[in-house]
């Protein structure tokens, strides 16, 4: 007798939409097209990437194809020899499907032709990102009107002229920039933040105004390109509790994370300080042993393919994690031979072996002279050699490269496990 009952509701129901319709002239709207990129939630906050209605997991590399004796002003984007043709075709042999750059270049047709190539000849789309000023001198304001106006300019035109792509995954706004809140990198303020004594208010007061920022952005991008979904770029956690309540339009966290083996409490931390998806943005680990004083391509190897078992035990189809996690980026594709001296021209040549800072995460060499053992020209997944082939530096690949494409066609979650038996 319900089962009657619930059928006439629904026939009266129907029938009272096709007369209001009708007799009123009301539209009946069809359903909304599918975006062709969307985030999936599920029961307990477990979040899936969709891409033309496939799942997605983001396997990628930070991308910034720099060559030796250049540095980071160099346009390698209009490079007449194609280095991201050599290198996709490398990163597909491999199995990554993303990579993730930090600002579009300014040559537009060019940035269009590098999206294009890796997308249509290797099937490897594109994550395009905006600093948000960050790295102006003599640093980013923030608070100040004219400022943000200037910065959604350039966001709001690179939306508009890269969402037709089809090689593009989704926008990332900043990178670490939450930490110029904190006076940590690039501090900045304001007449009303200068009026305040306490200095945690202040740091409150720079996470409000910065968070509210980038959700005006978020939402501006959703209204110029619903197809694809909008990240925070944010440095570790930090601050995500004000973000939760913020930037509400933002869709993902794409977290810069660097904690060694593991990520710790990472993905169950984030459901409680802002529960959005989480890819990791930014992780890895060099290969250079800043004790022995020698390369160390085996310490590098076992990072990665921990820190990429992580990431798989959190994916939403996966019964041992949180679910929350979307893939990962990894810092990075080949070495910057540019970073330890960057300020001399004479440095961009020479292979540097200085460290730049301390993580006591990264274990195995932490005993080097003063802590410091991360090595940033040496986090490449992919070496350079200064002998040219087809024009560009010679790519020499790494153990890791091998190791984690064994382990992305089989991922084996409990190693330690099997061992046992």
């Amino acid at each position: 007798m319900r089962k009657i009952l619930l059928i006439l509701l629904l026939v009266s129901a129907l029938a009272a939409g096709i007369f209001v319709a009708f007799y009123l002239k009301v539209p009946v709207l069809p359903p909304a097209p599918e975006r062709k990129v969307f985030i999936r939630t599920f029961e307990e906050s477990r979040y899936q990437l969709v891409v033309e209605g496939n799942p997605y997991i983001i396997k990628g590399v930070c991308y910034n194809p720099i060559p030796i004796g250049k540095n980071h002003e160099y346009d390698w984007w209009s490079d007449p020899h194609k280095p991201w043709l050599v290198d996709g075709a490398l990163m597909q042999e491999i199995g990554i499907n993303t990579v993730r750059f930090y600002q579009a270049g300014q040559n537009q047709e060019a940035v269009k032709a590098v999206i294009a190539d890796l997308y249509q000849q290797h099937g490897i789309r594109t994550i395009m990102g905006n600093w948000l000023g960050f790295w102006e001198y003599p640093c980013p304001f923030y608070g100040d009107k004219d400022f943000q106006e200037r910065v959604t300019k350039e966001v709001l035109e690179m939306v508009r002229l890269y969402k037709d792509e089809p090689g593009i995954l989704l926008w990332v706004l900043g990178n670490e920039n939450n930490y110029s809140c904190l006076g940590h990198v690039n501090p900045w303020s304001n007449e009303e933040i200068d009026k305040e004594p306490d200095p945690q208010k202040q740091k409150k007061m720079r996470l409000r105004i910065y968070y509210t920022f980038v959700n005006d952005l978020a939402r501006q991008i959703h209204e110029i390109d619903p197809d694809h979904p909008v990240a925070l770029g944010n440095g570790e956690l930090i601050g995500l509790e004000d973000a939760k309540e913020y930037a509400p339009d933002i869709d993902l966290v794409a977290s810069i994370i660097y904690r060694g083996k593991t990520f710790g409490n990472l993905f169950k931390s984030l459901k409680f300080s802002f529960d959005r998806p989480l890819f990791l943005a930014e992780f890895g680990a060099d290969c250079y042993d800043a004790y022995k004083k020698e390369e160390d391509q085996n310490m590098q190897a076992f990072f990665l393919e921990s820190q990429w078992r992580q990431i798989y035990q959190h994916l939403a189809t996966s019964d041992s994690g949180e679910g929350n996690c979307l893939g990962g980026v990894m810092f990075e594709w080949t070495d910057e031979w540019w970073k330890h001296q960057e300020a001399s021209p004479d440095g961009w040549t020479v292979h540097d072996t200085g460290s730049n800072w301390s993580n006591g995460s990264y274990y195995f060499d932490i005993k080097a002279e003063g802590n410091k053992n991360m090595n940033e020209e040496w986090f490449g997944l992919v070496g350079l050699s200064e002998e040219i082939e087809n024009g560009i530096n010679k790519r020499i690949p790494r153990k890791a490269y091998y190791v984690i494409r064994d382990f992305w066609k089989n991922p084996d979650l409990n190693p330690e496990k099997r061992k046992k038996k």
